[in-house]
């Protein structure tokens, strides 16, 4: 009974042993690959943290290198920096040089490889450099790495080359680097002591440094030659400034020296004028008058001359300023046309005035400069008129008329007090060529079509009148369709409303010197 007790034990143990021993196995696999994934995730985090590392020193180097603006500087703390974080037995840089296609080296950590060697640029193993991307194992007794002897205790030690793009060089030379194109690459050569090996995350931290280390030197150059331009900038602003100042005191000498000389001609210039008046009511021959007026009219000229040129010189240096009193606007404009009748009825020409009906009496202006831009626009009409007719039509204009017709040009605002005067002087005569125009309100220009006008020429006479007319707010311009069509000269003047005057002041002595002056020329 007892062996047969232990028979049925054992087979039961059997059956059950059947059951157990997979399940035995499975937990070992099991242990096995749970093991394993273990051993992964070490290695996972190892990795990591190595990241993690690489990244902060990746952070700190980029920190350092680009804490200067001196790419000297840069190049320095770039090669003390790698130094002290990868333990480097020698860390070196080679540039390209002008004087030949060959490297020099440039900076060196501990001085281990001559500073000035060269290396010629047609080396396989530097083209293997500028080709690849990556750092480069090279050998320890390659010309790029060949250091003094080593101490006995190092053996072989590892070496890595990676190349340096030359972003935007200028003037970045080795005691005179010469601008580089952006497919240059300068070289930097990393040596480990013998005791270790170069591992692949200090690969990945040497190859991201050589790319900071570019763009930090493309931005040094950048800003440098920023720099150099403004300080051009500053001294091409002060070389102006002192020419403006220069240009100004001569401006102020010349405007000086023609106000005297102007003073001083119109003594003996009137005179002369007088004189010749005083003989023409003599008894002369026809000979002695006719050269008698030759020179009133000679003498009236280089007048009216010396009065524009002093007046011009005035309003160049901002000196002239406007006389403002009360005046008949509508008696000066029948004057005008007093003073120029006799003129245009010995050319036959037939001239009208119009006045339109709300047009003022009285106005407060510069009554004298007024008469002068009246008498320059029609005896010009009158001169450059050979038969047809000459018409002057006055109004008051609108500023919202002017700004729909001349927006371009003239912007005028309306203010209570003032008005804007409209003067239109139309004639038949020779016409101006339309890319003539603006050449006629240029001082001592003269146009192409100057040449077909009867006594054509140029002077200040417009070139005035525009100042003048200007220095009252308003604008001048004259409309053309060509030779032989035909001009309408238009001015607009802001005159000041005067609607119940107090006194009226006559005209004055000068004013009527200056209104025969330019009678007198318009022959």
């Amino acid at each position: 009974m007892a062996k047969m007790s232990t028979a049925a034990v054992s087979c039961a143990t059997a059956l059950m042993l059947v059951h157990i021993i997979p399940d035995l196995l499975s937990v070992k696999i099991r242990e096995s690959f749970l093991k394993s994934k273990a051993e992964e995730l070490d290695r996972e985090r190892g990795l990591i943290i190595k990241q993690e590392e690489t990244g902060r020193h990746v952070r700190m180097l980029t920190h350092e290198i680009r804490s200067t603006i001196d790419r000297h500087t840069i190049l320095k703390t770039t090669l003390v920096e790698l130094g002290r974080t990868l333990e480097l037995e020698e860390c070196a840089l080679w540039m390209p040089s002008q004087r030949g296609p060959h490297l020099q080296l440039s900076h060196t950590l501990n001085n281990l490889i001559p500073v000035g060697s060269t290396v010629p640029l047609n080396l396989p193993l530097v083209n293997e450099v500028f080709n690849s991307a990556e750092a480069v194992k090279v050998p320890h007794s390659c010309p790029l790495a060949k250091i003094r002897p080593l101490v006995s205790r190092y053996v072989s030690p590892e070496v890595v080359a990676v190349r340096v793009p030359l972003l935007h060089l200028s003037n970045f030379h080795i005691n005179d680097w010469p601008d580089q194109s952006s497919k240059s690459y300068a070289v930097m050569v990393l040596i480990l002591n013998g005791i270790r090996k170069w591992r692949d995350h200090e690969l990945e931290l040497v190859e991201v440094v050589a790319d900071q280390v570019a763009v930090a030197l493309s931005h040094a150059a950048i800003l440098e030659e920023s720099m150099r331009a403004r300080d051009q900038l500053v001294q091409q602003n002060v070389a102006l400034d002192l020419a403006r100042r220069e240009a100004e005191m001569a401006i102020c000498a010349r405007n000086d020296f023609l106000a005297v000389m102007n003073h001083e001609m119109r003594t003996p210039m009137h005179a002369t004028i007088a004189l010749c008046s005083l003989l023409l009511e003599t008894e002369l021959t026809p000979d002695q008058r006719s050269m008698i007026e030759t020179i009133l009219k000679s003498g009236n000229l280089l007048a009216t001359l010396i009065d524009d040129v002093l007046d011009l010189s005035k309003l160049e240096d901002g000196s002239l300023e406007l006389d403002t009193g009360m005046f008949n606007l509508q008696v000066t404009f029948r004057e005008v046309v007093n003073l120029v009748k006799p003129i245009a009825f010995v050319k036959k020409l037939s001239m009208t005035l119009t006045l339109s009906l709300d047009l003022p009496v009285y106005a407060a202006g510069d009554e004298k400069r007024l008469l002068q831009i009246i008498l320059t626009v029609v005896g010009n009409a009158v001169k450059f008129t050979k038969e047809g007719y000459v018409s002057i039509d006055v109004s008051v204009a609108k500023p919202e008329y002017i700004r729909d017709w001349q927006s371009s040009e003239f912007h005028p605002l309306s203010t209570d007090g003032h008005f804007y005067l409209q003067v239109q002087v139309k004639d038949s005569g020779c016409g101006i060529d339309p890319h003539d125009i603006p050449l006629l309100f240029t001082k001592f220009t003269e146009s192409q079509s100057a040449s077909n006008r009867h006594k054509g020429g140029a002077g200040l006479g417009l070139a005035i009148c525009k100042r003048f007319v200007n220095l009252m707010g308003g604008h001048i311009w004259i409309e053309s369709d060509g030779q032989g069509k035909g001009s309408t000269f238009t001015f607009i003047v802001k005159l000041a409303t005067c609607n119940y005057p107090n006194e009226f002041p006559g005209r004055s002595v000068a004013g009527v010197d200056r209104a025969n002056q330019i009678r007198d020329n318009l022959f």
